[in-house]
Parts: C-alpha cells; structure tokens; sequence
C-alpha cells in the first residue's frame, strides 16, 4: 500500500490483494440492523463485545426501506496500520506526516477534466439510500461518516468536517455541530446575513481528504483549508466542481454528494424518544431538542456508488480522530521544547480520551520531572483527553501487551499517578456527572490523571529488557576454484 490512493475505489483496490484486508459481503442484507449486525464482529472495542478488529467489509447488496440495492463499506480504518498503510507509511510515521502535510498546504483546484469524474443524478429522496440503523432505538437512519463542505461566508475560508446527521424525511437532515467549531461559525455568520449556508455533503473519499477533516482545531485553525492539508497529504490538489443547485463546491472523487442548505429551521433529532444512535465511547447517544434542518437540494453519485459508513462504537472512529490528535499533541510537546518520540491516541478512548506518550531515554533527573510535566501540559491543553500513560522508549505504544507490562513493572501508585481534580471534560463519556462523582463542579467536567510508567532516570540500571542473544552462524564457505592442470 505504497501509492496514496486518489479516490475511494482505489483505496479499496489497494486492499483486494493483501490477505484479510478486506471481506466482500455478496449477500443481501437491510440497511436497517442488518449491515450493522453483521459488521460487529468485526468493529472492534469500545463495540460491545464479542467483537475484535478486522478487516474492510463491502456490502454489496444493501437494502433500503424502499428503492434498489446498493453497496455500503464499513471498516476501512478499522485498523491503525491499514489506515495508515493506505497512505504509505506507518502508525507512527502518520502523525508526522499530518504535521509536515499542516506546515506546507496544497490548495484545491477546479478538476481540470470533469468528465474524468461522470456523475448521475438521483431523485432526491434520502430515504431510497442505503443509510444503515443500528440499533432499535436509533432516531432513525444517520449518515455516520458525511463530510460536510462549506465556505464561511465572513472569510471566504472551506471547512471540510464529518457530522452526524440523522435522515427526518426524503429531503431533510437534522445535523449535530459542535458549538464554536468552524462550520457552526460558518453556519452562524450566514444567518447573521439573512440567509442560509449552501454545503455540500460527501459520502466516500479518499483517505487523506477523510483523515484530514477530522484533525481538530488546535492543528488545523479556521484560516487554514482542511482540502489543502489533504492536497499535502495525498501529494497532489484535491479537485473541485461547482454544486447544480446551491451556490457551493463539491470533491469531485466523492462517491455521493447530498447539495443542501443549511436552515435556520430546527427539529427534534429523535421524534420517537430520547436516544439518537451509538456513540464513539460505547454508549448509547442522547438525542437533541432542537437541531438545524439541512434542506437537501440535489443528490449526484457516481456509477454503482459506494456508501461509506462507520458503526459509531468500534476501532474505525477511534482511529479516524486519533492520528490528528496524536499530530496536535506533538505539535503542542514540540513548542514547549519537551519532544516526546510519540504519542498513541487509544482506540479504547475513543481516540481522544487516553494518550500514550512515549519519551527518549532520560539523560538525567530533571527528566523525571519533564515527563510528568508534559503530561500534565497536554491533559490541561487538550479538553477530551482524561488519561496520559507516559513510557520509555524500549515500549512498544501499538501493543497493549506491552503498555499493561510498563503499568505492571514501572508504575507504582503513590509515586507515579498524578491526578488533576475538577477539569474540563466532554460528557460523552457518562462518569463525567456530578451524580458519579460528588467531587465535580458540574457535569462535563472530570478528573483527569498521568500515569508515569517511565523509569526513573536514577533506577535505569535495573529496569533493562534482555534481548535474546542471536547465535552466531559462520559464514558459509565459498567453494574453492578448481586448480588449473
């Protein structure tokens, strides 16, 4: 997996050669419970158990409610090193290379040849898409993975950042913004002008446009074009084409694209209880009151499209927001002159919860203080993160054999565990309640904590990891020529 790949459908060509990669599904399945019931065997933790990481898993006969079969991909990040393979390198490689793809953006360009990229038009009527639901309780239908492309209409700046937005009728969604974050300051100057926000909603996108809408703020700001660190990533502009109906852009790879605007108007997200669809913590989601309405305009697919989806709890989330945590907390040790080699955003924290950090060999006592000093810096920087597992260089972040080892034999608690009462949270996560802990000011907030399983600079001696010797094999003896007669 060495080429970055420029559309969905070559990421998932990529993968058909290597063994285990990726599943294909021929069977008919309902996009209602059956493509979700199907996929948790595979969807990994925070995913109730039994469940496991696996592999890419493309339904080809997917069944909406009403209206034809259609092909649904889950699983393509469901794995650290198959997320980070599609893009060339390694785990630990990625987060750098989001840092490098940050410092030296590549503009969007209009796709220099359109017909390159043909697309159909469908009627529009979300409901005949085979939008998966997951669970009985589920507000409905959600599009789990759409990345939403909007311009502020103040700065004239694109955001592109995945939503989830619940399907209310065949041209209407209901959309979640986190408050303060750019398409809701987009949203926000738009009504301020009197009018609404035209976006544009992608479904199926090439790994480095989807890997990079997800980055958060701190490493993306809002000046900066999340297309532009996609175009760096990939190594090549990521191209544009004009919407039919609403005054917007569109990424012409995308495998759907819903043309819409974004209302005033607002609607319940769940008119059939309280419960919205599974979390990216393992929990079930609260609906909301009252959110905004995107009026859907248009929907254009390319031939025998693909539409991708994420199961909510599972590997695939967590890996999706982790790599750009994981390059914001580097970027953050970096400017405070406290480099850690790497950082692992757990999937088992939803990829923003727990941080693994792992720190060069000490070169004297004041390390000792640095470490736990940048782990603290990092909890305080980072309003998600609630656990820094700090370890030494000879521990390997990817394995959580090795990570319970360091906290086993380098962790003792009345030395190493270093708790912050009382801090911001995200309450997501339902121990952050005042009914949990009677020690919190107010729900969403949490006490967060540093688990220093380094050893001490003055220890070192005796926490070295034997390396089984390797035999030593005499070279194998070269025939000797023949003598002449």
């Amino acid at each position: 997996m060495s080429r970055t790949p420029v559309d969905l459908r070559h990421a998932l060509a990529t993968l058909d050669p290597l063994p285990g990669e990726l599943v294909r599904v021929p069977a008919e399945l309902p996009a209602r419970y059956g493509v979700s019931a199907h996929y948790a065997r595979w969807a990994g933790a925070p995913a109730a158990p039994p469940t496991g990481a696996g592999p890419a898993v493309l339904f080809d006969r997917v069944r909406p409610d009403h209206g034809p079969t259609r092909a649904v991909l889950m699983g393509l990040y469901g794995t650290r090193r198959r997320a980070a393979g599609l893009l060339g390198c390694t785990p630990a490689e990625l987060p750098h290379r989001l840092l490098d793809a940050v410092a030296a953006p590549r503009p969007p360009v209009p796709a220099h040849d359109p017909s390159r990229w043909p697309r159909e038009t469908l009627p529009v009527d979300l409901t005949a898409l085979p939008v998966p639901v997951l669970t009985d309780e589920d507000a409905g239908p959600y599009l789990t993975l759409g990345a939403v492309l909007a311009t502020d209409p103040d700065t004239g700046v694109r955001n592109l950042s995945v939503h989830r937005m619940c399907v209310q009728g065949p041209d209407s969604l209901t959309i979640w913004m986190v408050p303060g974050r750019d398409l809701e300051l987009a949203y926000q100057a738009a009504l301020r002008r009197g009018s609404p926000l035209p976006v544009a909603v992608h479904l199926g996108l090439c790994p480095a446009v989807l890997l990079s809408s997800c980055c958060p703020t701190s490493l993306v700001p809002p000046d900066l074009d999340e297309l532009a660190v996609a175009g760096a990533l990939a190594g090549q502009p990521v191209e544009l084409l004009p919407c039919r109906t609403v005054d917007a852009e569109f990424i012409a790879h995308a495998e759907y694209v819903i043309e819409g605007e974004l209302l005033a108007d607002r609607a319940p997200e769940s008119r059939h209880g309280t419960v919205a669809t599974p979390e990216f913590l393992g929990y079930q989601g609260r609906a909301h009151p009252a959110l905004p309405l995107i009026r859907v305009t248009a929907i254009t697919a390319r031939e025998s499209p693909i539409l991708q989806a994420v199961s909510g709890p599972g590997h695939e989330q967590s890996v999706l927001l982790g790599f750009g945590m994981e390059a914001a907390v580097l970027d953050v040790l970096r400017r405070r002159g406290t480099p850690a080699l790497a950082a692992h955003c757990h999937t088992a924290g939803g990829g923003q919860l727990m941080v693994v950090l792992q720190w060069p060999a000490k070169r004297g006592p004041e390390d000792d203080v640095a470490v736990r000093l940048a782990a603290e810096a990092v909890l305080e920087q980072f309003r998600m993160a609630k656990l820094v597992l700090c370890v030494d260089d000879d521990v390997d972040i990817e394995s959580d054999q090795d990570l319970w080892w360091a906290m086993v034999t380098r962790f003792q608690a009345d030395q190493d565990l270093r708790v912050l009462p009382d801090r911001e949270g995200f309450p997501l996560d339902p121990s952050q309640h005042t009914g949990y802990s009677p020690s919190l000011s107010a729900d969403g907030r949490t006490a967060k904590a540093v688990f220093d399983c380094t050893v001490p600079y003055a220890q070192r001696a005796r926490f070295i990891r034997p390396r089984f010797t390797e035999p030593s094999i005499p070279a194998p003896r070269r025939p000797a020529a023949p003598r002449p007669r």
